[in-house]
């Protein structure tokens, strides 16, 4: 069990570390008239510190050397 939990800190580290963040969409109404109806498209974005995929690989490599003790 431990194994797998080293293992999955250790790729979700790294993919913290190769893209630093991801982004998504949402639709907000402006305006709604009747028949009318205006939407607007707005991108958020999620910045992941670089430390925290660091201390996720960190984390998983030591999880991986526990285990094997």
């Amino acid at each position: 069990m431990l194994k797998m939990i080293g293992i999955s800190l250790i790729v979700l580290g790294l993919c913290a570390l190769a893209w630093g963040g991801f982004s998504y969409k949402t639709r907000e109404k402006i305006v709604d008239i009747g028949p009318i109806e205006a939407t607007r498209e707005k991108t958020h974005y999620i910045a992941v510190a670089p430390i925290a995929g660091g201390l996720a690989l960190l984390a998983g490599v030591g999880l991986l050397l526990a285990n094997k003790q």
